[in-house]
């Protein structure tokens, strides 16, 4: 049944496809047009944040993914193969981290489609968790943009410039608000989302299931989790706040510590979406739990 269903997605997709080359050919879709914003799209919210730091008001933006949907499985539909095609730079992470980016890519026209994330098969492929890992993928993004639209390359640089700094400053904060905390094991009850995280800052991570959040939770696994917390005299564990609270919640009520959550910037709720709200701003976000749940001192 699933076979079925995933034959006629791309049955439908490549004739939707094709009705866009017609059109394109008329000049109402493709290449960026004197006087036009250039067309961007991106996987999800990661990619959206950065190209909104660097594109700003130059570009129109949108992105597949919608706000408070699971991004590692979301399922593209007819319209987001369209939408794709119609622009002028797709702007993705990984398929490692977007396994359905590749069917999206299959049907692609003269798009521009930049992999944004990191080349290298690391264990953890969220590398935007760390300032600078954020700022190596803004410079992929800014030199796609620079490429597709040549007139603003002025306006995208600087804006580069800007964000460099910006994490500059972020990194700074990090390393020196977790530089003397009471304890160092970062215990996080979902998926293995903050190595690059921890690595950076000296921390210990634990978590319950792999890079996705499909990892299996098994009895065993919860068990040894809830005996490292206890041996360590771990005062604190983090979680999604995306994820199901119900094993975070029974983590804290076996082991009576306090629950933070620790977000991955990758899924956004509606709210957050509306708001604007920035890669920066989840990840002072994130210091100050950090902070707190390792009993760090006051600066």
């Amino acid at each position: 049944m699933h076979k079925k269903k995933l034959i006629l997605f791309i049955v439908i997709a490549v004739a939707l496809v094709g009705v866009w080359c017609l059109l394109s050919r008329d000049g109402r879709y493709g290449a960026k047009r004197a006087g036009e914003h250039l067309s961007v799209v991106t996987s999800g919210y990661v990619p959206y944040a950065l190209a909104k730091e660097i594109g700003a008001e130059k570009i129109h933006l949108t992105m597949l993914v919608p706000p408070g949907t699971e991004p590692h499985h979301f399922e593209p539909t007819p319209g987001s193969v369209i939408a794709v095609n119609e622009a002028d730079v797709f702007v993705y992470i990984s398929p490692r981290v977007e396994p359905w980016v590749s069917d999206i890519l299959k049907g692609l026209g003269s798009v521009r489609a930049l992999e944004a994330g990191p080349s290298e098969k690391e264990e953890d492929p969220h590398v935007w968790m760390t300032p600078y890992g954020a700022l190596s993928m803004a410079e992929r993004i800014a030199d796609a943009l620079i490429k597709a639209d040549p007139s603003n390359a002025a306006y995208y640089r600087e804006n580069l410039k800007k964000f460099e700094k910006e994490t500059e400053l972020l990194h700074r904060d990090f390393a020196e608000g977790l530089k003397n905390c009471k304890s160092r094991a970062v215990v996080h009850v979902g998926h293995l989302a903050f190595g690059a995280l921890a690595q950076a800052y000296g921390l210990e991570l634990r978590s319950l299931s792999g890079t996705s959040h499909q990892g299996e939770h098994s009895v065993r696994k919860l068990a040894d989790l809830i005996r490292f917390i206890r041996k360590n005299k771990v005062s604190a564990v983090f979680t999604e706040p995306f994820v199901s609270p119900e094993l975070a919640q029974t983590v804290a009520r076996e082991t009576r510590v306090r629950v933070f959550p620790l977000y991955t910037v990758e899924e956004v709720g509606t709210e957050d979406f509306q708001s604007g709200k920035t890669y920066e701003g989840f990840m002072r976000q994130n210091l100050e739990n950090l902070r707190e749940g390792l009993q760090c001192p006051l600066r």
